[in-house]
């Protein structure tokens, strides 16, 4: 299941080569185990007046991560085409390295493999060398592969580490080393005591620095970025978090490790005090199983979906955001074998209220796969209730070839009856700043549709509108209006005209793109 739009975020994975951007000794376990010594520390009635002994005790467990990876790379032999082509042994020309191609280097083509490193955080979790991490630390870019991961410790002792198992969908990896004594090490707390405003402490490898402790509050908890993903729910953060932060810990005050930094919010690529880290709730059950070498299942109902934005409220007339909306449905899957169908809104999945704190995918995810499962949904107004089998969630790599992105496409020519404003009733272009005509038979082959889509073509879209702002594009089909079908000028201009009579600010537009599913656009009226 993914939304229809994201924030922006970057991931805290730092390098030169690849920018993203003695027993239990140490009192790394001591931390764990005399909390007096802790609340000594830090007074629970007030700011602590310095981090430097909790610091201490912890900073031990905190390691360094560092990749060597093989990433293959297009290589351009800047001669060719010319009458030089062949005449310097470049990548891609016969008898340079990398070699192939063909006369003149085949157009300067070819691949070239050059060496790549990147860097990131990690924490001990165990006195026997297991390490967690985050996945896309360990992970190559591209077309690499990671030839090596090594693990430094803080007095700058070089550990080679094995990959022990990793979870894409979550972004955790869990590494192991091996050394002639216990490694100090710290353990989970729970992150659903965590409050907003509460201390805490972030200890990474920022720009690959070296190990660097910073500090601030937790600023929200269960924060939703859009991103779709099953575990979008984070702790975020003011601490200071930057490349190279990435899969280091969060502790409390009393240290625990209540979160794992994983990405940051930022229109600079540098800290601007909005951090995101992965809750301890949600890493620890995770961890334990990949240590243990269990498979990782999760629930999947088969479905696209959004949340319900003021826009989509407006458009459906539902008087408050609740819920998320349905974008398209996977045949043969529990959402369409249960009768869900796009344009719902699912307010509620096994007696749990889908919001913004706790949305579908999470919800879903953490349902055992078999299991049936009540929905509760409003289809055009309607509520209604569904029961659903629950399955097994696809692949990353799988569920990526579902999406559904609404910037893709092409603007051809649709012929010079495509053109101008003409197209379009006053009401139409008026209100959503679009031009519209019938989809003849013509223009279905013209567009490569099937002759038996049946709707209107957009030819043209004002810059200005709130349909161009949300994506939307010539040669777009609008098959629906406020699910109504739509095959006419005349058709929409009455849902335009319904919806300002009822008071509505937006019209819902379904529209078909060459290629790709249907998908829905709250459009504003003006």
């Amino acid at each position: 299941m993914r939304y229809a739009y994201g924030v922006t975020s970057a991931l805290l994975l730092a390098g030169s080569a690849l920018t993203l951007v003695t027993g239990f000794p140490a009192g790394a376990q001591v931390a764990q185990n005399d909390s007096s010594q802790i609340d000594a520390v830090v007074p629970r009635a007030g700011a602590p007046y310095s981090f430097a002994d909790l610091t201490q005790q912890l900073q031990p467990a905190v390691v360094n991560i560092s990749t060597r990876q093989r990433v293959k790379v297009q290589a351009q032999n800047p001669f060719a085409g010319t009458p030089f082509g062949d005449m310097f042994g470049g990548p891609g020309v016969p008898g340079g390295p990398g070699g192939g191609g063909g006369p003149g280097g085949g157009g300067g083509g070819g691949s070239q493999t050059r060496e790549a490193q990147s860097l990131g955080s990690g924490f001990v979790v165990s006195a026997d060398g297991y390490i967690v991490t985050n996945n896309h630390v360990i992970t190559a870019e591209g077309k690499g592969e990671v030839e090596s991961i090594t693990v430094t410790m803080p007095d700058g002792t070089d550990y080679p580490a094995k990959l022990v198992g990793k979870d894409v969908a979550s972004d955790l990896a869990v590494l192991k080393i091996t050394g002639t004594k216990p490694f100090p090490f710290v353990k989970f707390g729970d992150s659903r005591h965590a409050r907003v405003g509460d201390w805490v402490i972030a200890i990474g490898n920022p720009y690959g620095l070296g190990g660097t402790v910073t500090q601030g509050i937790i600023s929200a908890v269960s924060r939703n970025t859009g991103t779709g993903s099953a575990y979008d729910r984070y702790l975020q953060t003011d601490a200071s978090i930057n490349r190279g932060n990435s899969g280091g810990p969060m502790f409390d005050m009393h240290g625990n490790v209540i979160g794992i930094n994983n990405a940051i919010f930022s229109p600079t690529g540098g800290s601007v005090g909005i951090g995101f880290a992965i809750p301890a709730e949600t890493a620890a059950p995770i961890v334990d199983k990949l240590i243990k070498g269990i498979v990782i299942e999760r629930g999947y109902l088969g479905v696209s979906i959004q949340p319900l934005s003021d826009d989509l409220a407006a458009s459906l007339g539902l008087a408050k955001r609740r819920g998320e909306f349905v974008q398209s449905v996977v045949p043969g899957q529990g959402a369409a074998k249960a009768g869900m169908q796009p344009g719902d809104v699912v307010l509620t999945v096994d007696g749990r209220d889908v919001t913004p704190d706790q949305s579908l995918s999470y919800i879903v995810a953490n349902i055992a796969p078999g299991k049936h499962v009540a929905i509760e949904i409003i289809r055009n107004g309607q509520h209604l209730s569904l029961g659903a089998v629950v399955n097994k969630r696809p692949s990353e790599e799988e569920l990526a070839k579902q999406n559904f992105d609404p910037e893709q496409g092409q603007d051809e020519d649709l012929g010079a009856d495509g053109k101008g404003s003409h197209d379009a009733g006053p009401s139409i272009q008026q209100a959503l700043g679009i031009a519209v005509m019938p989809v003849t038979p013509q223009i279905a082959r013209q567009l490569g549709i099937g002759e038996d889509v049946h709707g209107v073509v957009i030819t043209e879209v004002d810059e200005s509108s709130d349909a161009a702002a949300k994506g939307l594009q010539r040669r777009d089909i609008i098959l629906s209006a406020n699910y109504k079908p739509v095959t006419t000028r005349a058709d929409l201009d009455a849902v335009v005209k319904q919806a300002k009579a009822e008071n509505r600010q937006a019209v819902l537009l379904r529209i078909q793109r060459s290629g790709q599913p249907p998908f829905y656009f709250p459009i504003r009226l003006r």
